[in-house]
């Protein structure tokens, strides 16, 4: 009887992500995967339910802790800041796993079925933020509005941090992207925006 591999989850992602950029994730099966970390398909179900899984399990934890960490956010911190600090919070227990992670985005930009799943979960982090900007009391549009803006945060700065991992971890480049949006928006002359008047009835 095979002996328990403590490792065996990190073999058969590691392997299924090789084989994936190697081989396309269409073009890839469970048991190649199971043969390329050197276990079996019992250990594959022990840990994923299917070959997508592996790239996306453990993803339904971000919106709940994005969620929690609003929700016992400061209640000194504005909207965004609380939303900036769930970011931060997040990106902690990420912080190993920057070569991993840029391997799983280039086969995740490479598959339009793996693309609609990773808006889908970001969709889900998107909708957790702005329900627990609600139970602090923004206002739903408001909350609606900061959590979309907050989660382009987050992708942007996960892409920049996958990009070039060596130069900052997750967190500052959360930071980093939040900074470059304040700055832009520091830049904007709303005064200056044209106005169009409504178009009554008649018109």
């Amino acid at each position: 009887m095979p002996r328990w591999d403590p490792n065996a989850e990190d073999r058969l992602r590691e392997a299924a992500v090789e084989l994936f950029l190697d081989r396309g994730y269409e073009n890839v099966t469970v048991a190649e995967i199971t043969d390329r970390a050197g276990l079996t398909r019992r250990s594959f179900s022990r840990y994923f339910t299917d070959k997508r899984d592996v790239l996306f399990a453990g993803s339904e934890q971000l919106p709940l802790a994005l969620a929690h960490s609003v929700r016992h956010a400061d209640d000194t911190l504005s909207p965004f800041e609380a939303v900036l600090t769930a970011l931060v919070d997040a990106a902690g227990p990420l912080a190993d796993q920057a070569p991993l992670a840029a391997k799983r985005r280039a086969v995740v930009q490479a598959s339009p079925e793996l693309q609609e799943r990773g808006r889908t979960k970001l969709a889900a982090a998107t909708d957790a933020v702005a329900n627990a900007l609600r139970e602090r009391g923004t206002a739903a549009s408001q909350a609606a509005l900061l959590a979309e803006v907050g989660v382009a945060v987050f992708r942007t700065a996960f892409q920049r941090w996958t990009d070039q991992p060596e130069d900052a971890d997750l967190a500052a480049r959360i930071r980093e992207a939040a900074a470059d949006l304040a700055a832009g928006l520091g830049a904007v002359d709303f005064a200056a925006l044209p106005h169009h008047e409504a178009k009554t009835a008649r018109e």
